[in-house]
């Protein structure tokens, strides 16, 4: 059984379900028709209930929102007595607003659309929308977004460094199947708090699997980073990025002209190479070849450092699905710039900006793709979709919601 989290958050305690308005109130009022809802949504989406559900329960008592004046009821488990409120996906988890008036407000909040914007078109004033958003970063990231799917076992991890309030700041960053598992601040890009950082996926990753242990992870070649991942998780493959490598040797070689191109075209030539012995031997005439070609010392420099790395970036032959470049991640984090770049940076305290950058990844994750991008990803709405092969509800916010039934934690 999965461990409770070291520190519950607002929401631990509630189930999240899938319901219209105009059938919640038809049941609400009596025990055996919510009973019997209650029961039909178990067995349809067990995963979004306490493990003690299964041994029974007792209806306990029901309170009337007074933001909203709408009744919820709460259940007692049997066998752990622990209890738990019921809350329908169409009410937002403070009880501010209903889901489809936010639903257009925060769709937009995911591509930076600033809070006085929202608040000039949405009506309310910027903090009612920045609050509603933050509140979403007390989800377990991981829980709330790997619902129905075993967790990915190939990783890329990075870290994204706005400043907060002028000081620069870390978001360790962690990237698998297109969606953001991993967003928590560090401080500074050292060992041990880039370890705290990356430490909160684990968590929330051993939450849904105790026995989780990915087996590779990409990574570029900050020590740190590869420092943080092996004290987490010791079993775990570090893959150099490639990609990285050949960023090096494009920004020094790009006024290089028609020998850039030709670079370029044999450093991707070895990458694409299809197994390990052959990527090393082009990579070996790679250097060859620059040796002749290139005169400016500070691009073969480079050159030579990408081919003496054979070694390394050949690991990935030996793990097929595992992640060669960074480009997964580096898709989610130009997202990720252009939305703090639009909002002038993050501001205020260090608790208020870690639930910040977990409530972007939220949006980040549930945010409804363009339509031609949703046809080529099989009719999948969103990343979290295309991840679960499942959406509880057909939008946006709502499947958001009830995904993070018990604040996304496993019980």
């Amino acid at each position: 059984m999965a461990e409770c989290p070291k520190h519950k958050p607002r929401g631990f305690s509630t189930l999240c379900l899938p319901i219209s308005p105009e059938r919640y109130q038809q049941i609400i009022d009596s025990p055996a028709l919510f009973r019997h809802w209650l029961d039909q949504a178990f067995r349809d989406t067990p995963e979004l209930f306490p493990a003690a559900f299964a041994h029974g329960y007792t209806l306990k008592d029901d309170r009337r929102s007074r933001q909203r004046g709408l009744r919820l009821r709460r259940i007692r488990c049997t066998a752990s007595g622990a209890s738990f409120s019921i809350r329908p996906d169409f009410v937002l988890p403070d009880m501010t607003a209903w889901a489809d008036e936010a639903d257009d407000p925060l769709f937009l909040r995911a591509f930076g659309v600033p809070f006085w914007v929202l608040a000039r078109v949405f009506g309310r004033d910027p903090m009612f929308w920045y609050r509603i958003e933050v509140g979403l970063g007390r989800h377990s990231l991981v829980g709330t977004t790997a619902r129905r799917t075993p967790l990915p076992e190939h990783l890329v991890a990075d870290e994204h460094h706005p400043p907060r309030d002028g000081t620069k700041n870390y978001i360790a960053t962690t990237v698998a199947a297109g969606c953001c598992l991993g967003s928590a601040l560090a401080p500074n890009a050292g060992a041990d708090d880039l370890q705290a950082a990356y430490g909160v996926f684990q968590e929330e990753a051993q939450n849904v699997q105790a026995d989780y242990q990915p087996q590779t992870v990409n990574t570029d070649g900050w020590a740190a980073t590869q420092q943080a991942w092996r004290a987490l998780f010791p079993l775990v493959v570090i893959l150099r990025c490639f990609w990285h490598g050949w960023l090096s040797i494009r920004d020094r070689a790009k006024h290089l002209g028609e020998l850039f191109r030709s670079l370029g075209e044999k450093v991707w030539e070895a990458y694409q190479a299809p197994d390990r012995r052959r990527f090393a031997q082009r990579l070996r005439r790679l250097g060859e070849w620059a040796g002749r070609e290139v005169k400016a010392a500070w691009v073969l420099e480079q050159v030579r450092k990408l081919c003496g790395r054979a070694r390394l970036y050949g690991e990935a032959y030996r793990h097929p699905g595992g992640h060669r470049t960074s480009n997964m991640l580096d898709r989610v984090m130009r997202a990720m710039n252009r939305y703090y770049e639009d909002g002038q940076h993050r501001h205020g305290s260090e608790e208020a900006c870690q639930r910040h950058v977990r409530a972007w990844a939220l949006l980040y994750n549930f945010r409804p793709w363009h339509p031609a991008t949703a046809r080529v990803n099989g009719g999948a709405h969103s990343p979290a979709e295309r991840l679960n092969k499942h959406r509880y509800q057909d939008n946006g916010l709502r499947n958001l919601l009830v995904s993070g039934s018990l604040a996304g934690f496993r019980r």
